[in-house]
């Protein structure tokens, strides 16, 4: 039995087998994307640096919100199958967070829908974290604005499709 295309979960996950477990027994594949984040220490804009990281989520509401961008890039793209793992819980710096996988006939698709997912993932998937940095800790909405991924690919804001 196939694996299921999103899963959240609080334990770590391994690339190479979620990555052979999307390829196996479909002769069609000839490009795979795939996209590894990790919690970052220092955050670009010079704020202070995370001593850890608490994400949660709502169970069904978030599994449900991602498969609808899944489908969303089965039919924007010409894609044979995706998988997006997302990690709820406490984590570290260094930590991996979010995976996301695309398989297709050519890389050209496989690029454009992986990107397509993790736009998504980071501007309207429902998830809310906590950092905890030196001077404390603040729940912050997971969701980055990013307007301009957004717009590259017709979603607006609060839309997941």
């Amino acid at each position: 039995m196939a694996a299921a295309r999103v899963s959240i979960q609080a334990a770590d996950f391994d690339v190479s087998a979620e990555l052979a477990e999307l390829r196996r027994a479909d002769l069609r594949v000839g490009a795979v994307c795939s996209f590894v984040g990790t919690v970052r220490q220092k955050h670009p804009d010079g704020s202070p640096e995370v001593l850890s990281l608490e994400l949660e989520h709502y169970p069904g509401m978030t599994e449900k919100a991602i498969e609808a961008m899944i489908d969303e890039a089965q039919r924007r793209f010409d894609i044979h199958a995706a998988r997006v793992v997302h990690r709820v819980g406490l984590l570290a710096p260094g930590d991996q967070i979010v995976f996301a996988a695309v398989t297709s006939a050519h890389r050209g698709q496989s690029f454009q829908a992986c990107e397509f997912l993790m736009d998504y993932l980071k501007t309207q998937a429902p998830f809310w974290k906590k950092e905890r940095t030196p001077q404390g800790e603040k729940w912050v909405d997971a969701r980055v604005a990013d307007d301009e991924a957004l717009a590259r690919w017709g979603i607006r804001a609060g839309n997941a499709g």
